[in-house]
């Protein structure tokens, strides 16, 4: 299962999130605005910045920002 990273008020996220449920992709929703931990890996994988929708896959691979496209295309790569 994938895990967004988002913000409630990231217009992004809701784009994405609402491509993912059109398509079948089943994700995990985190509000790095509520969990620091999460806020500290964003800023990990994002060299220093909150930027979201960070998405991570099951592989431990992480993308910012992606199209549905771009996850799906990842996804296949790893047998997700």
């Amino acid at each position: 299962m994938l895990t967004m990273y988002s913000t409630p008020w990231c217009g992004y996220c809701h784009r994405l999130k609402s491509q993912f449920d059109r398509e079948g992709i089943a994700y995990e929703v985190i509000d790095i605005e509520q969990d620091p931990a999460s806020a500290e890996y964003v800023m990990s994988v994002n060299g220093g910045n909150q930027t979201v929708p960070t998405i991570k896959f099951p592989d431990g691979s992480a993308m910012t920002n992606p199209s549905i496209t771009q996850v799906k295309k990842h996804l296949a790569e790893i047998g997700g």
